[in-house]
């Protein structure tokens, strides 16, 4: 695995010693970033179910300010901290080994706003509803903030749900989609 584009444009990076991480492929991440940025002005990214963390650290690389990265699996904690280290961004990074759900409510406690919010959680195993209902509920998105949803290409995710629209849903070979959601009024292509 390897950053495709930035600040930290071809560096490598860990994937997860495990049979159990589906990571992003560079291809969809180069897709997904176009669509999104390519390229940020700052800002305060989380990715729950972070695994090697590379689409945290894509984000950093392409100018994100911060990204807490949040995984329960031990190897994939362990891997985003050696992720940070090969990118030396101790300053620009937060770890938490936690499920999502308390994740969500924690940084509602602290009161972040994030402006991307990343979920690839373990196929049919976490309800994407469910986690945007939290999001929803704790009002942790910015006014003109994305959550990014990758999820099984068979799974027709909602068109909206709570405040949240999507925006566009694309697919990428025969099991990989991407839904973007943003606050408010735009039309679903």
């Amino acid at each position: 695995m390897r950053i495709i584009a930035g600040t930290f444009k071809g560096r490598p990076i860990k994937a997860v010693p495990s049979k159990e991480t589906r990571p992003t492929t560079d291809k969809v991440r180069e897709a997904l970033f176009q669509r999104i940025g390519p390229f940020f002005n700052g800002g305060l990214c989380l990715d729950l179910f972070a695994g090697s963390g590379a689409l945290g650290f894509e984000a950093l690389s392409r100018g994100v300010d911060k990204v807490i990265f949040v995984d329960a699996a031990p190897k994939a904690i362990s891997t985003v901290y050696a992720n940070i280290e090969l990118l030396r961004v101790q300053e620009q990074t937060e770890v938490f080994r936690t499920d999502a759900f308390r994740a969500i409510k924690a940084a509602s406690k602290r009161e972040f706003k994030f402006n991307y919010i990343f979920l690839d959680p373990p196929y049919h195993k976490i309800s994407y509803e469910k986690l945007l209902t939290h999001i929803e509920k704790y009002q942790l998105l910015e006014e003109d903030g994305m959550i990014v949803c990758e999820h099984d290409a068979k799974k027709n995710l909602d068109n909206t749900y709570g405040d949240f629209i999507k925006l566009k849903t694309d697919t990428y070979g025969d099991s990989i989609s991407v839904s973007i959601y943003i606050k408010g009024e735009k039309k679903v292509d």
